[in-house]
């Protein structure tokens, strides 16, 4: 019972950061199931992507109704991002019958690259977003390039579930003209399909664990509620940049383990 109340005040807590914050869930729980809880980083990873799949429904059903999501640019995310995860997945198998548990150390190192570069990008973020107008394309978008990004990143959540959110925003900042609102909403809506997907390819490889997805959603329902009240009290830009040294501070840490 303790480890079960655990499990559920790790969900409040990466709840709580996520609706404070509005960075990813792979993020920021990853690190709690491996350093917290010693979760196998194969086993986190399917799990948290499982988790990422059924907390962001909600929120893609409010962006839907609020008119702010793009369908055409998540079909477009989605025809890159799905066979990507797929192929992410299908590597993670193949190394774990190639290394056997050894597929972990591997894992936990590709991590700790992960939370070193989308920690140093979200901080890049703000300060290069007035230049960003110069990357933009002048014309309509570039659905195929969409596509690439779906790809790239759909690979990324394959392997480590990290990048559904942060990664994608940020490059679909640079590539498109929508606006950040509409951006926002097809991302999330976005996600809801793509990790859908990877934690179904997951629960196939046998990389879900349902004790550890259910008590963490328990705790992450109102977690999310607190964070969205708590973020017109907090200054949640300095809570951001603080979480993002976290970060990349623990993934230092894992790549120097």
């Amino acid at each position: 019972m303790p480890l079960f109340l655990l499990k559920i005040w790790i969900g409040l807590l990466v709840g709580t950061l996520i609706g404070l914050t509005g960075l990813g869930g792979g993020v920021l729980l990853l690190p709690a199931l491996i350093f917290g809880l010693d979760v196998p980083p194969i086993i986190a990873v399917g799990s948290d992507a499982a988790f990422n799949a059924l907390t962001k429904i909600g929120a893609g059903f409010l962006h839907w109704r609020r008119g702010n999501v793009n369908w055409r640019l998540v079909s477009a995310l989605a025809l890159g991002s799905i066979p990507g995860a797929f192929g992410g997945v299908l590597l993670l198998a193949r190394l774990r019958s190639v290394y056997g548990s050894e597929v972990n150390d591997i894992l936990r190192s590709f991590i700790g690259v992960l939370l070193v570069c989308v920690p140093v990008l979200l901080l890049a973020a703000e300060p290069l977003e007035k230049y960003i107008s110069r990357w933009k394309q002048s014309g309509a978008t570039s659905y195929t390039g969409v596509s690439v990004i779906g790809m790239f990143s759909g690979f990324l959540v394959g392997m480590t579930s990290v990048g559904s959110g942060s990664i994608i925003m940020m490059l679909l900042l640079l590539l498109t003209t929508y606006s950040p609102t509409m951006l926002v909403g097809t991302d999330i809506a976005h996600a809801v399909v793509l990790t859908g997907f990877t934690s179904l390819f997951h629960l196939r490889l046998g990389t879900v664990d349902p004790t550890l997805v259910f008590p963490l959603l328990i705790g992450s329902l109102p977690g999310s509620l607190i964070g969205v009240r708590l973020s017109t009290l907090i200054p949640k830009v300095w809570l951001k940049r603080t979480l993002c040294f976290i970060l990349l501070a623990t993934g230092v840490r894992m790549l120097a383990v």
